[in-house]
């Protein structure tokens, strides 16, 4: 095990330059994501600032992204030092599942694939009354 704590410990992903390892970890009681150095010594670092899930490195390794709540984050990343995160957008899609990301970032970085949840809006409501009967108007024997 890479990381071993009481705390719960998932979704790792290693950067594209196998420098650095992120992960998600409950250790404050929120679930935050960190992360270290992958090889050799080095302490970790706090990286979301109000909860993540499910990080995610884009190819080039100068962003890492995660989850929010609803919201797709990034966190920029430049010469090892890890910027501050700002949200990319917000929307109904799938939450990951046992810390396994529910999306993946294309090779340039700009898009996203992702489930977007389904959204029912009631637009009518009707109601029957006297349901036997009206069945058996419309259905005779």
């Amino acid at each position: 095990s890479l990381i071993a704590t009481s705390a719960n410990e998932r979704a790792a992903e290693i950067s594209p330059n196998s420098q650095w390892i992120a992960y998600q970890s409950d250790e404050t009681g929120l679930t935050e994501i960190y992360v270290q150095p992958f090889k050799g010594a080095g302490s970790r670092i706090l990286v979301s600032t109000a909860g993540g899930k499910t990080p995610v490195w884009a190819r080039n390794g100068r962003e890492l992204f995660y989850r929010q709540q609803s919201a797709m984050m990034v966190v920029p990343v430049s010469n090892d030092v890890f910027g501050k995160p700002k949200m990319l957008f917000d929307g109904p899609f799938l939450a990951g599942n046992a810390g396994h990301p529910s999306y993946d970032v294309a090779l340039d970085g700009e898009r996203f694939l992702m489930i977007r949840t389904a959204q029912e809006t009631m637009r009518q409501l009707k109601v029957v009354l006297n349901f036997d009967e009206e069945l058996k108007r419309r259905v005779p024997r």
